[in-house]
């Protein structure tokens, strides 16, 4: 999944933040699995500018389903 994420990344640069955590490693990122309820990994949570959840996607996920949830977002 790496790959495509760094694809995406670089693609929306400017217009979507990501940010990526290692929840084994990354206190920040154990964190956020408990906020969002999240018990699997990968879990993709997008959010709105507003803060609120606009789709997840648990597991693994195509770039172009990715992508259309990227370009949903508001």
């Amino acid at each position: 999944m790496k790959p495509v994420v760094d694809r995406l990344e670089q693609e929306y640069e400017g217009k979507v933040e990501f940010r990526l955590f290692d929840v084994d490693k990354s206190d920040e990122g154990q964190a956020l699995m408990r906020q969002f309820g999240a018990q699997y990994v990968p879990t993709f949570v997008f959010v709105n500018s507003d803060g609120t959840e606009a789709e997840r996607i648990v597991g693994e996920a195509s770039e172009s389903q990715m992508r259309n949830v990227l370009d949903s977002l508001r």
